[in-house]
């Protein structure tokens, strides 16, 4: 019997039956019995006797973000007392375990069935399994869950299905790795990618791909990267390839990964790390040539590297970028003693006999080609040199050719005619370097020194170097390149018979003047030469030739204190070659770091000067060791701001006629100025414009080597004018000059401010000054032989000539003072005095108008005259001259007795001699002045400038006119 939510009419025998099975309980629900009556029921003990029964084990799956569990075997519940009502239904499934989202309910209490549920979302990536204890509860005896019995306990293990929710992310953002040429690689890197779903399908990578096309690398399922074919360093040097992942449930990677794969040559023992082209910017200082390379040995067993840098620039003029300067200007910056003859000096006018020669583009190297030669003027070398000189040179010069080479005459002093005697001679004979020198007949009859030679390889390597020879006689030494060389063979002979044949000095080839039928030139020279001198009387000093040789640019290092002890390094003499040696690799990769490119020139020769570095390696204990190539390189000196010298003064000025033929004559370049600029440009101040870059100029400081005065309009007449100069003024400055009808040249290497000192004091004189109107000049000065000039600049002379009155009696006959007229100071003429008697008052109006009309003319004239003669006594005292003298014998005195009038304090001669002496001034400018006022205006504000300096020596001139009225 089952009793639902109330009880049925139940009978006196059901009563008793349920008695005897002790399940008797009030029934105060019953429909048939009053609410006070007690029904007796069999007890519940008697009723409830079996306890609900379930599985002993349950194993489950659920999907995560689902709620139901689907479990085997369906959760059933059994109950032995069925159908008793209550003891034979299951009210309830309880889980046992703390915080567990599953949730256990009875979907029907009669047949048992129940269901777990999540009651929150279960995700698999938290927790994928779960295990728990469930039991079954019947409804008890009545429904008040009193005396519930509970099954056994069941074990639940649940698992959580994954959803493929998530994508596979790579480990790594990037993956690199280094492979060698011409290898075939199994794997060259693994990849990795993971996945955050928790079930194996779909947290693990089941597939990786490269996404880049057209690469010669694949993949395999682990992520392992392989390549396809042989790599190649000179094709390409670096791949860069893009890879993917696929999870099982084939859901890609969110982000590619990117793989790169450097390729690397065969591993070759040799320089790395270093750049063959190297600009330098001139006068940026001293310029590290390979900042970060280093030798790869490739893991050889190296015991000892030896390093040799070297700096090619033998191609470059003489070698080395040495100054451009003539041999004489560098003679002067060495300190080489004076007397030094330059007998290959540039063609001119003055040295002519080097005009047929061949040279270079500098005109300052000469190229013998077996074919010429020079003849030295008489009187340019003493004739017979003491015990005492020096010969300097540069040479170029190759092996001879023919199997027995003939001499090959560099200096030849022979005989002129009938003999053949060489007096003495410096020639090159089969690489070697000979001199000859064979003294006169006019000391004891005894054998003396008379050949001497010397065997280098330099002297047929096709290089450029600087050769010294200092006699003193029987001594002689050889300097090359500064280094010092005793000859290895001396040949004694006779001394010379005298005679009295004259004897010719030769450059290039020997003059031989007899034993043939026709003199000619003999023993030719193949080579080239520059700067061969020859100094009679003195040798030179270690010192000058060292600085003769020395070279502007070179190899240096920086920090030598920073090389350490491990390192030993050795320069030559001009450091075109250092060599530098230890036993560790690391040191050496360190020391050639520090190497550097240094010019010391301000304007140095632009273009290239190659590099080349060698090494050589020892290893330990190995017959055959590494082999370092060669490392070939360059540096690209930049082209110099180029300066632009500017000469600026007085371009025009006048000068009395009397100053011309003074003993001092006319200072033509008074207030003269040298400036150098070069242009640099300026960046604007507003970064963010795009405007181009402005330009400013700024001046710099440089020498110059000549400044030339030209004379133009035809040639100075040396029978009465010249340009002269104090030697003093020039020797203490250390500057030369020649002079000729022409002009003036200026030469030697001094600064800008020592050529302006100098040109402020060149003057010139002419001794007839009558027939001369005007005198034009023009400078121009250069620095490094021409290779930048300045403007010309031009200048004018104009001589102001005296103007001579032949009859004084009969213009002062003319001139009558008009009652009038006091206060006016210039003289009117006798007609205009009478025809003032007998017109109107408005005809004396009109001509009192004229006249200080006139007189207005006539001041102007004089106050243009008087700044003039200030700015030349402005001028006189710059050059400290002595006073000067006016030579006014000839001028004739015109008396104006008006003048008397306007200062009574001074005697009546005096002012009229003045007053005449402004008129006679004013007529003999006009012609000079009137055809260019601007100039004119020019020397008025000169005169004003310089009014209160000239006034100190005024009252030393002759001509006083400081109390001209104007």
């Amino acid at each position: 019997m089952k009793c639902g939510s109330e009880c049925r009419n139940v009978s006196k025998d059901e009563l008793l039956l349920q008695s005897d099975l002790n399940l008797v309980e009030p029934l105060s629900t019953l429909d048939t019995m009053q609410s006070a009556e007690w029904v007796t029921r069999p007890k519940p003990e008697n009723i409830n006797k079996h306890k609900p029964w379930i599985e002993t084990s349950y194993h489950g799956v659920i999907t995560e973000n689902n709620d139901t569990v689907i479990l085997d075997p369906p959760l059933v519940a059994l109950d032995k007392d069925a159908p008793v009502p209550f003891a034979g239904e299951i009210c309830a499934f309880k889980i046992h375990g703390q915080e567990l989202p599953f949730e256990a309910v009875v979907l029907n209490k009669t047949s048992g069935e129940g269901q777990l549920r999540a009651k929150s979302p279960i995700d698999c990536e938290l927790q994928k399994e779960y295990t728990f204890i469930i039991q079954a509860y019947d409804c008890g005896a009545g429904p008040r869950e009193t005396a519930w019995k509970k099954s056994h306990k069941a074990v639940v293990h649940i698992q959580v299905k994954d959803v493929n929710e998530f994508a596979p992310t790579f480990k790594e953002p990037a993956y690199k790795a280094v492979v060698t040429e011409g290898k075939i690689y199994d794997s060259i890197l693994q990849v990795e990618a993971v996945d955050e779903d928790c079930s194996p399908q779909y947290s693990q990578i089941c597939n990786y791909e490269i996404v880049t096309t057209d690469v010669p690398f694949a993949i395999d399922r682990n992520g392992n990267i392989r390549n396809t074919e042989k790599l190649s360093y000179d094709k390409q040097r670096q791949y860069e390839i893009l890879v993917t992942a696929y999870d099982c449930g084939q859901k890609p990677a969110v982000q590619d990964t990117l793989v790169q794969v450097d390729v690397k040559p065969v591993c070759k023992p040799g320089w790395q790390d270093w750049t063959k082209r190297i600009e330098y910017q001139p006068g940026s200082g001293s310029l590290p040539l390979f900042p970060s390379i280093h030798l790869e040995t490739c893991d050889g067993p190296v015991s000892s590297i030896q390093i040799t840098t070297e700096l090619q620039t033998n191609y470059i003029g003489k070698g080395c970028d040495r100054e451009t300067y003539s041999e004489k200007s560098l003679q002067k910056l060495c300190g080489a003693s004076s007397g030094i003859i330059d007998l290959l000096p540039s063609p001119s006018t003055a040295t002519n006999w080097t005009a047929g020669l061949l040279v270079d583009s500098s005109e300052m190297i000469f190229k013998f080609d077996g074919k010429q030669g020079a003849k030295i003027p008489d009187g340019i070398v003493p004739k017979n040199l003491t015990d005492q000189f020096t010969i300097t040179m540069w040479m170029k010069h190759g092996p001879s050719p023919g199997m027995r080479a003939e001499k090959e005459t560099i200096l030849c002093n022979s005989d002129k005619t009938e003999m053949n005697r060489h007096h003495y001679a410096l020639y090159v004979h089969n690489c070697r370097l000979v001199f000859l020198l064979r003294k006169d007949f006019d000391q004891a009859d005894t054998f003396r020194p008379a050949e001497f030679h010397w065997k280098l390889d330099q002297i047929c390597d096709k290089e450029w170097h600087y050769y010294v020879i200092n006699v003193e006689f029987p001594v002689v030494t050889l300097y090359m390149d500064g280094a010092t060389y005793e000859p290895y063979l001396v040949t004694n002979d006779w001394p010379i018979h005298p005679s009295h044949i004259a004897m010719q000095l030769t450059v290039g080839a020997c003059w031989q003047g007899g034993e043939v039928t026709k003199p000619r030139f003999a023993q030719f020279f193949h080579g080239s030469l520059a700067s061969l001198t020859i100094r009679p009387g003195k040798m030179e000093s270690q010192k000058v030739i060292s600085c003769l040789q020395a070279c502007k640019e070179g190899l240096d290092i920086n920090s030598l204190e920073s090389l350490g002890q491990g390192i030993k390094y050795h320069f030559n003499p001009s450091q075109s070659i250092l060599v530098m040696e230890s036993d560790d690799v690391g040191n050496i990769n360190r020391a050639l770091q520090k190497v550097s490119y240094i010019n010391s020139r301000q304007f140095p020769t632009a273009g290239v000067r190659r590099l080349k570095v060698s090494s050589k390696v020892q290893c330990f204990g190995e017959d055959v060791c590494i082999s370092i190539p060669d490392m070939d390189a360059y540096v690209m000196v930049l082209q110099a701001i180029e300066p632009r010298i500017t000469l600026r003064g007085t371009e025009h000025f006048w000068r009395p006629a009397t100053q011309f033929d003074s003993a001092r004559g006319v200072i033509l370049f008074p207030d003269i100025k040298i400036v150098s600029t070069f242009t640099k440009a300026e960046a604007p101040g507003d970064l963010k414009t795009t405007a181009p870059k402005s330009t400013v100029l700024e001046e710099m400081l440089h020498n110059l080597d000549f400044c030339d005065i030209l004379v133009l309009g035809g040639d100075l007449d040396p029978r009465h004018e010249c340009l002269e100069l104090s030697h003093s003024e020039l020797h203490q400055r250390h500057l030369d000059a020649t002079n000729s009808t022409a002009g003036y040249s200026i030469y030697g290497v001094g600064s800008m401010s020592r050529y302006e000192q100098v040109l402020h004091h060149i003057r010139y004189r002419n001794w007839h000054p009558a027939t001369l109107e005007a005198r034009r000049f023009r400078i121009k000065c250069s620095e490094l032989n021409g290779r930048y000039t300045s403007n010309e600049f031009n200048l004018e002379v104009t001589v102001l000539h005296e103007v001579k009155v032949s009859d004084k009696e009969h213009v002062n006959h003319l001139i009558v003072q008009p009652p009038f007229l006091q206060s006016v100071h210039h003289p009117e003429s006798r007609s205009s005095i009478r025809r003032s008697s007998v017109v109107p008052s408005i005809a004396t109006v009109v001509i009192i108008i004229s006249v200080c009309m006139l007189v207005f003319v006539v001041a102007m004239g004089v106050y243009r005259i008087r700044i003039a003669h200030q700015h030349f006594i402005q001028e006189t005292e710059a050059a400290k001259e002595a006073e000067m003298d006016w030579d006014d014998s000839a001028l004739t005195i015109t008396v104006n007795p008006m003048e008397k009038h306007e200062e009574p304090g001074r005697g009546e001669h005096d002012t009229e001699d003045e007053e005449e002496e402004e008129v006679e001034e004013d007529m003999s400018s006009s012609s000079s002045d009137s055809d260019d006022s601007e100039d004119e205006e020019e020397e008025e504000e000169m005169g004003r400038g310089r009014h209160g300096q000239s006034g100190v020596r005024q009252a030393q001139l002759e001509w006083d006119d400081s109390t001209l009225p104007y």
